[in-house]
């Protein structure tokens, strides 16, 4: 008689999550029905069904999500995180205007590693209640960035900001560099921090300055994060002083290659579309404040056409004036179908891939978040569909783009570590977040 081999003790692991629906993201286009995530030390370990998974793990945590959707966490490929303390300061004015009239000189005259830290806490406060785990940012004081979103947990990709004209923070473009760099490396170890290269824009950025970046970014393999083709303004202000449209200006500069993270790219004609779907590229929709500021709407049907990589991001709270990914979503899908007369267009999984596994490899974490995949980091977005005001509900993934909003965002994780339970903040109290606002507020109108 052959004895039987006794069946494998289950594996312990740190969490077990078992939610009603899985949207992975990879493979693109699946919604995934009484499946399991196991996570340990902060990165997923596998996703398959939930006998299997009872059968195969020993939770020390296991959670039940018997009416939610589980997807990875959102990556917002483009904001200023600070800005949040500047909500609501300077409403419907043109660009320019906004920029020279308003936001320049406030930013002169408050702009603070105080600022800077109790800005960025705020936004990330919001952003991680609305499903965000990860943010492109693009502002002064680093550290002080930095030191926010280590706060909360949030996962952070650091611009180093540059431009010619003196602030508060740095003397000229040299300076900018030299500070951002040395960030840099005092945060290398890290793991939720990352960096990028970040020259504002074309108007604001030297061609010197700019060879510097790409140079920078070649040795150092950072993506390049720049406001580019936003209005017909700069365009024009651009053809009338180097004789060419900003892009061609960038491309000749060396600075298109997939680092590149072109934000709004709202006025681009085919050419330059092709242009940086050859260069592997990446666009930085940002469809809210685009309409807010009166932009205009981005090719996104032509983009998407031509196999360009888009994501999704706010802009800062100044100019849209939520860090809402969710209503990013929402009016991605919507503008491009109304733009392109197509409803086909940007569809619900498609939408969903542009605001996590998109901007993900947009900042070069795709191997990292981004997607449900095995070996990657578990930052992870529990969304509750339950509520009657959302049934019934025909298509998880329809419903995220097009119904539910981050009130219904009940569980965040990064790195495995929940971050958002039940809809509240674990790191912070928001009776702090009302204190802070409330004092730069006092500032600010003072």
């Amino acid at each position: 008689m052959i004895a039987t081999p006794p069946a494998a003790a289950p594996q312990p692991i740190d969490l077990l999550i078992e939610p009603r629906w899985t949207i992975p993201i990879e493979p693109a286009g699946v919604v995934l029905e009484r499946h399991a995530l196991a996570v340990d030390q902060g990165r997923i370990v596998a996703l398959l069904p939930s006998d299997d998974a009872h059968a195969r793990y020993a939770p020390r945590q296991y959670m039940k999500m018997a009416e939610h959707v589980l997807l990875p966490g959102l990556v917002n490929l483009h904001t200023h995180a600070a800005m949040a303390l500047m909500r609501g300061y300077a409403d419907d004015l043109p660009l320019k205007d906004w920029l020279q009239e308003k936001i320049w000189p406030a930013e002169a005259k408050h702009v603070s590693p105080d600022f800077v830290h109790d800005g960025t806490l705020l936004a990330c406060a919001e952003m991680l209640r609305g499903g965000v785990t990860c943010c492109n940012d693009m502002y002064f004081h680093p550290q002080a960035a930095a030191a926010a979103a280590l706060r909360l947990g949030m996962r952070i990709a650091i611009g180093i900001t540059v431009i010619e004209f003196p602030t508060g923070y740095a003397a000229d473009a040299e300076d900018y560099l030299t500070k951002g760099l040395a960030a840099r490396d005092q945060l290398r170890d890290e793991s939720l921090i990352s960096f990028c290269l970040a020259p504002h824009a074309p108007y604001t950025v030297a061609d010197k300055t700019f060879e510097r970046v790409a140079t920078l970014a070649a040795q150092l393999d950072l993506p390049i994060h720049i406001h580019i083709h936003e209005t017909q303004h700069e365009i024009a202000e651009s053809l009338q002083q180097h004789g060419m449209r900003p892009l061609e200006r960038l491309r000749r500069l060396g600075l298109l290659d997939p680092r590149l993270i072109a934000v709004h790219a709202v006025h681009l004609d085919a050419d330059e579309i092709g242009l940086l779907g050859e260069h592997g590229c990446s666009v930085a929709h940002c469809p809210t404040s685009n309409m807010k500021l009166a932009s205009g709407i981005a090719p996104v049907a032509e983009m998407l056409a031509a196999g360009l990589r888009v994501g999704l991001g706010s802009d800062g709270a100044a100019s849209n004036n939520r860090l809402d990914l969710f209503r990013e979503m929402r009016h991605a899908a919507l503008l491009a179908k109304t733009a392109s007369g197509d409803a086909t267009v940007a569809n619900a999984h498609q939408v969903l891939r542009m605001a996590t596994l998109n901007g993900a490899a947009a900042l070069g974490l795709d191997a990292r978040i981004g997607s449900l995949a095995t070996g990657k980091q578990a930052d992870l977005c529990a969304v509750r569909l339950d509520d009657w005001q959302l049934q019934p509900c025909y298509e998880p993934a329809s419903h995220l783009v097009y119904a539910a909003g981050r009130e219904h965002v009940s569980h965040v994780w990064t790195d495995g570590k929940l971050r958002i339970y039940d809809g509240m903040l674990m790191n912070l109290d928001p009776p702090e977040l009302l204190d802070i606002t409330r004092m730069w507020h006092n500032i600010i109108c003072s």
